[in-house]
């Protein structure tokens, strides 16, 4: 998205913090910042955009809109079609690779209409060496705060089953459980122990999501909690409690 976000992820990759980032290719910096990407190690996704048009014609819609839309499958499938074919097209041109795993940005891979077209062009394309997908089921028993826990279940809600249900039916495979969601509140005090604790909680084949930063950019609502997320990820204090729970990143 940009080249902040984009340096807090190179550095996290050599910490050995990190072991997967997704793309958002539209976004300004993905070009300038691809070679550095390509060595760093990392497995490299596509970020699907349907929310952030970043100054770009095409199917973008405020994430609420979105799901309304697709839900009632009112969407233009010629466009829907068209947008992924363009960010898919443009991921290959400069990383020359297709993606090592697809997800969405505000889980948009997901959603009703989304998921049928994107499942179908990824089968067109990589059926030789399928991509993984990202699954946002979360695992029962979840011991994080009563409102993390509503927030990580609409998020399931959005379209979690159906969507694992076809990807499987065409072969693809998914991450076990989803850890990660939350507020974007609380600076580094509250992340820090909300990471103790969605660590504690991993399994084999989870996915933690992280939105690190190396500073706040100004059209970056988030920025400063990324910042707060990034000097959290980067602290010795990450490493030990990994090693506590006898995790490798895969």
């Amino acid at each position: 998205m940009n080249s902040s976000i984009d340096a807090a992820v190179l550095h996290l990759a050599r910490l050995r913090r990190l072991n997967a980032t997704s793309c958002l290719v539209e976004g300004p910096a993905f070009a300038a910042d691809a070679a550095a990407l390509k060595n760093s190690g990392l497995q490299i996704g596509l970020h699907l955009n349907f929310t952030e048009s970043l100054g770009l014609p095409g199917l973008y819609r405020p994430v609420s809109k979105l799901i309304v839309q697709a839900w009632l499958r009112r969407l233009d499938t010629n466009l829907l079609h068209g947008q992924i074919v363009r960010q898919l097209n443009l991921f290959e041109q400069v990383l020359g690779q297709g993606p090592d795993f697809v997800d969405g940005h505000q889980h948009v891979h997901q959603f009703a209409q989304i998921r049928e077209t994107l499942l179908a062009e990824l089968e067109r394309r990589y059926a030789g060496s399928r991509p993984w997908l990202r699954s946002t089921r979360v695992r029962s028993g979840s011991t994080m705060p009563l409102a993390l826990r509503v927030k990580s279940k609409i998020i399931e809600l959005l379209g979690a089953r159906r969507f694992a249900r076809l990807a499987r039916g065409y072969g693809f495979a998914l991450n076990g459980g989803f850890l990660g969601a939350y507020d974007f509140q609380g600076g580094e005090s509250a992340y820090r122990d909300l990471l103790r604790r969605w660590l504690e909680q991993a399994r084999e084949g989870d996915v933690l999501m992280c939105h690190p930063a190396q500073q706040p950019e100004p059209d970056d609502g988030l920025g400063v909690q990324r910042m707060a997320e990034y000097r959290v990820l980067a602290s010795d204090q990450a490493e030990v409690w990994m090693a506590e729970q006898n995790l490798v990143l895969a």
